[in-house]
């Protein structure tokens, strides 16, 4: 790895990998880059005749690097309280005609936003526990210095993590055109305003978070709503956009992009389990959307 070159060529070929790691660790795609990026800063700066397995390295490294990103994020507390329990992650967004390669690597094991607002109530060791171990098989002796705790201790983060997220995250229905069925009908009984039909395509205890930002407007906007009742009534009022939506998919699943004139209003990821929605993640936050470099329909 003498050659400078030959280096930067070995990076590149684990950028895919390294961005997908970032990306379960912050939930941030702009995030995920800069952690990325900071790994080929830090690579520069080492002998890379020290690096015995670059692949092994770098991953630990991008570990580390996303940990003291979340303990930051948490001292900082940048978002209101209200915000935080609204927050809806970094969607990744694709066609439903065809795959793009970057993000069949970035969602490799179909990280669904609802899995990734589980991982964003862990602690941050926590999380990267979890995340090296479970999603990216990482040794825990290996990441056991990254969180400055025993093997023994690191597993049991991982073992904490682990029971939270078969807790909390629902495992869904992988089969698209399954899930396309249950969105089409959720989108026709929207625009019918069809109370009892909306009812059937939720599942009782479904959750809806919207993620408008920390304030739209000078007030809160965010907001985050249990039960298919509650949930249903919501959908009633976006009535006006869903025949203005684009499906698309949304971190592997079914979803839809609102616009107004051509604008993205929004971009809605659903979770399917057993035929109904457990889950919708709407994020509307106008500068996080604007990231997301959005095509209209057909470009």
């Amino acid at each position: 790895m003498a050659d400078s070159d030959l280096l930067a060529d070995r990076f590149e070929e684990q950028r895919g990998h390294l961005r997908a790691v970032a990306y379960r660790m912050l939930g941030s795609l702009t995030e995920a880059d800069d952690a990325v990026q900071e790994a080929w800063l830090r690579l520069g700066r080492t002998d890379p005749d020290e690096i015995r397995n670059l692949a092994g390295w770098l991953t630990t490294v991008v570990g580390r690097i996303c940990l003291d990103m979340l303990r930051s994020r948490t001292a900082r507390r940048e978002d209101p309280l209200e915000h935080a329990g609204t927050f809806v992650p970094d969607p990744v967004i694709g066609s439903l005609e065809r795959i793009d390669p970057e993000q069949e690597v970035l969602l490799a094991d179909s990280v669904g936003l609802a899995l990734l607002v589980v991982l964003e109530a862990l602690e941050p060791a926590e999380r990267l526990a979890f995340v090296l171990h479970d999603l990216f098989a990482v040794p825990f002796d290996d990441i056991a210095p990254i969180v400055g705790r025993s093997t023994a201790a690191t597993r049991q983060l991982a073992s904490r993590a682990r029971r939270r997220v078969k807790a909390d995250a629902p495992e869904p229905e992988r089969d698209v055109t399954r899930q396309r069925k249950v969105l089409d009908a959720f989108l026709a009984a929207s625009r019918a305003g069809d109370f009892e039909a909306l009812l059937a395509v939720l599942d009782p205890d479904v959750v809806l978070r919207a993620d408008s930002g920390p304030h739209v407007g000078g007030a809160a906007a965010s907001k985050l709503v249990r039960g298919a009742a509650a949930v249903a009534r919501q959908a009633l009022t976006f009535a006006r956009f869903a025949a203005s939506s684009q499906p698309v998919l949304v971190n592997g699943e079914v979803g839809v992009v609102a616009r107004v004139d051509g604008r993205p209003l929004s971009v809605m990821g659903i979770t399917v389990v057993d035929g109904r929605i457990v889950a919708l993640h709407i994020l509307a936050d106008p500068e996080r959307l604007a990231r997301l470099g959005l095509a209209g329909p057909g470009e």
